[in-house]
């Protein structure tokens, strides 16, 4: 059997790491598994769905309803839906669209493996097949030098306006161990560069060590000879690890990198969202980190538009952002989920004209934190991996850059460089987010 299938991946990087596993599982069947969305090469397509914010609910149900046109129109022979979007609405999903062959949740792995095996009549590749999927395995779909680690699944927060922990369940962090594993397997195909990824990493440990492990699993993970980046994401600023920023500091390869969702500053609209953290105490632990590990990147999430945020609110939050200049920014407008602490007690009170003006403002704002921060580096000389080349350039990242989300190193293709290796260069322009770099002899 050499049945080919396409796996579509919506959402974050969670779901990236949930569909490189299904992969495995799948190649394991037998089945040539794709994740190219641009370029189906199958009858049969896999969505792991995003159900988060409703532009990604949009965008998932919008692809769900293009596959099925496809399908009626005889292009495809089979549309499978998973994930976030499906685990949520999965009885209003099938109602609405009934062309598509079956809905699973997020955590239905097994359920659409025994489809499969069923309706296809395929057999695994090995006896032990059971046995190989309870392992820490994954096909990657992210270029073989770096990789997602997720750490947990769930959520223990409540944060007022968030749906996650209705779909994703209470944390269950994952054995420091199995990660090991995991982290030590993936060296060995070559892998170099670590996103650690959860929920909520910091708390990682608190379920099942009763403690926030994460700055033991770092310095476990920055132990292993061949990881040559630890990158942290997802960070929660209530009750944070300060022994996190010591091994940030101290170990060579865990980047000089905070990915850490603020979400806001104001004390009203942090109250309301149930963020469980002031002002004040925002500022102070900016202040520590950045004293702690001098030359930190910090990414933030930010919100604009929560129900109760007045202008003078608005205005706090961009004096807030001015003052700290983020080395990274993200923002997005609030939109009521269903189910959420706010949908049920706060009035959607903020016109969406008045939303976009402002995350628009914010955006602005950051761009030029950006330009001015990216100019600044100009003349620094710095290690990049590379990750692609495009045209005539390479395309290289820093420690402080993530991948797919932060800004870029531009190297024009005057010496043949390895994709996936490492190279010294002098910065030598910059505009808003990216950086122009030559090779450097430094």
């Amino acid at each position: 059997m050499n049945r080919a299938i396409d796996i579509i991946t919506m959402g974050c990087s969670k779901n990236l790491v949930d569909s490189e596993h299904l992969i495995f599982q799948l190649e394991q069947l037998g089945f040539n598994a794709y994740s190219n969305p641009e370029h189906l090469h199958s009858g049969i397509v896999v969505v792991n769905t995003c159900g988060f914010i409703d532009a990604a609910k949009e965008e998932s149900i919008n692809l769900i309803l293009e596959l099925c046109q496809a399908k009626e129109e005889g292009k495809l022979e089979k549309v499978i839906v998973m994930g976030c979007l499906s685990q949520r609405y999965k009885k209003q999903l099938e109602t609405e669209i009934p062309q598509v062959d079956r809905f699973y949740g997020k955590f239905n792995w097994k359920q659409i493996i025994n489809y499969l095996k069923e309706t296809y009549n395929v057999q695994p590749k090995a006896n032990d097949f059971q046995a190989t999927c309870s392992k820490v395995n994954r096909t990657l779909t992210t270029p073989k030098h770096y990789a997602y680690i997720k750490i947990s699944e769930g959520c223990d927060r409540h944060c007022a306006y968030c749906a996650i922990p209705m779909i994703t369940g209470k944390q269950v962090s994952r054995d420091m161990k199995d990660i090991e594993y995991e982290v030590k397997s993936l060296v060995e195909q070559g892998t170099k560069e670590f996103q650690i990824i959860a929920q909520d990493s910091t708390s990682y440990g608190t379920d099942n060590y009763h403690h926030q492990a994460l700055p033991e699993l770092i310095e476990r993970l920055s132990d292993i000879k061949g990881v040559e980046w630890l990158r942290i994401h997802y960070a929660y600023p209530n009750n944070f690890p300060q022994k996190l920023l010591k091994v940030i500091r101290e170990r060579d390869n865990v980047c000089k990198y905070l990915d850490i969702a603020l979400q806001h500053i104001n004390d009203d609209v942090l109250k309301r969202m149930h963020r469980n953290i002031t002002s004040r105490q925002t500022q102070d632990l900016i202040a520590e980190i950045r004293k702690e590990v001098p030359g930190i990147a910090l990414r933030t999430t930010l919100m604009v538009g929560f129900p109760g945020e007045t202008e003078e609110a608005f205005q706090q939050l961009m004096e807030f952002v001015s003052k700290t200049k983020f080395e990274r920014m993200g923002a997005f407008a609030y939109c009521e989920e269903d189910g959420t602490y706010a949908a049920k007690h706060y009035n959607d009170d903020i016109k969406d004209n008045v939303k976009q003006a402002r995350l628009d403002k914010l955006m602005n704002l950051q761009q030029h934190i950006s330009e001015e921060i990216c100019h600044k580096r100009v003349g620094d000389v710095c290690r990049v991996i590379i990750d692609r080349k495009e045209n005539d350039y390479y395309i290289a990242r820093t420690q402080y850059d993530s991948p797919e989300v932060d800004g870029e190193v531009l190297i024009h293709d005057d010496f043949h460089l390895n994709i996936g290796d490492f190279y010294k260069v002098k910065l030598v322009s910059a505009n808003e987010y990216d950086l122009f770099a030559e090779l450097s002899n430094q």
